[in-house]
């Protein structure tokens, strides 16, 4: 039972990435070059497709037992991914919400400090977590081989 939990997380894992290279190369519009053409309603089921499958990449994770730095990389790639949408929710709600009650744009909102969380930390950090949890399983495999 354990190493299909193993299994499952570590499809889960590839399933994300998968999911997120599709989208960023839609984002960064190369279905222009004649390539990549998802229509609006595709991107909205793959963005909630890879919202709900960090969630269960992070609840898988923490009940499995493994050693720190692989449970850490994982965890972090599933939260990264779980932030990006909830920070552009955030940066939306307070910039909505600073425009309905007339404040001064710049002073005292957090809205551009989600903005910056949402569009590059926590793609960073997942792209960090995908490396280091790729790291740790080649790795793994490779010491499996040996022994």
């Amino acid at each position: 039972m354990k190493a299909k939990a193993f299994q499952i997380r570590n499809a889960i894992f590839w399933a994300m990435i998968v999911i997120f290279v599709s989208l960023v190369a839609v984002v960064l519009r190369f279905g222009r070059l004649g390539g990549l053409k998802l229509p609006s309603s595709t991107m909205i089921y793959l963005a909630v497709a890879f919202f709900v499958l960090a969630a269960a990449l992070v609840v898988l994770t923490a009940k499995l037992k493994e050693s720190g730095v692989r449970k850490f990389f994982f965890i972090l790639t599933g939260a990264s991914a779980i932030g990006i949408p909830v920070c552009a929710i955030l940066h939306n709600l307070v910039f909505a919400l600073c425009v309905k009650f007339n404040c001064i744009y710049w002073e005292g909102t957090d809205e551009p400090v989600f903005f910056i969380l949402a569009l590059l930390v926590c793609p960073g950090l997942f792209i960090l977590g995908i490396l280091g949890s790729i790291v740790l399983l080649i790795s793994a495999k490779l010491r499996k081989k040996e022994s």
